[in-house]
């Protein structure tokens, strides 16, 4: 004989299975929470790859995302904080920094496309405790004020000194027109670098 189900049966076995599923939500939820946790990690992990930089005169080997900037690489992964980001878009130039000897932006400069050659920074001009001559130049002529954007204009003008030991006040404003500087010390850069060049030509 067909057993007929009871008005009342059927509402325990509708609750007993709706306190089944409760209890067994949670720890399926967690499952698939740890699931896409591991699958979120081995993505992350897929996009680092590895490179090596060769940053005053050291070779550091490192784990990038490929979207990192240079300037990134060097302040957060090296913890060389000389090298300033300002506006991150190239038009201020307070992140410039050597490569292959050459200014460059390093907030427009993907770390990959760094690897393997030279990079020098700020940190790399000094011999030890002795100042670079355009780093004890800015000193003596004040050329430095809040600080942000100096970084970046002694690595332009160590270059110009190096390349061009006797530039005049014309080529100094040249290489120096690309750089932001919010303090106005432009007259104090090129005095510090006139007199430098005296010394140097």
């Amino acid at each position: 004989m067909e057993r007929r189900l009871s008005r009342r049966g059927f509402l325990r076995q509708s609750a007993l299975a709706s306190v089944t599923t409760a209890m067994a939500g949670p720890a399926s939820m967690a499952a698939a929470g740890d699931a896409r946790s591991a699958g979120d990690s081995a993505v992350a992990e897929a996009e680092h790859i590895l490179i090596t930089l060769s940053v005053n005169g050291t070779r550091r080997p490192l784990q990038v995302e490929p979207r990192m900037t240079l300037a990134e690489v060097l302040r957060d992964a090296l913890g060389l904080r000389g090298t300033k980001i300002g506006c991150n878009r190239g038009a201020c130039s307070a992140c410039t920094v050597w490569l292959d000897d050459a200014p460059v932006c390093s907030c427009m400069l993907l770390a990959v496309d760094a690897a393997d050659r030279r990079v020098t920074t700020i940190e790399g001009l000094a011999d030890g405790e002795k100042l670079h001559p355009v780093q004890a130049a800015f000193v003596e002529y004040d050329a430095v004020q809040c600080g942000y954007c100096t970084p970046g204009l002694v690595m332009s003008c160590a270059a110009l000194l190096r390349d061009q030991p006797g530039a005049g006040a014309a080529t100094i404003r040249r290489a120096i027109s690309g750089h932001t500087c919010r303090c106005g010390t432009y007259p104090h850069v090129i005095a510090a670098m006139l007199a430098t060049a005296k010394t140097h030509s």
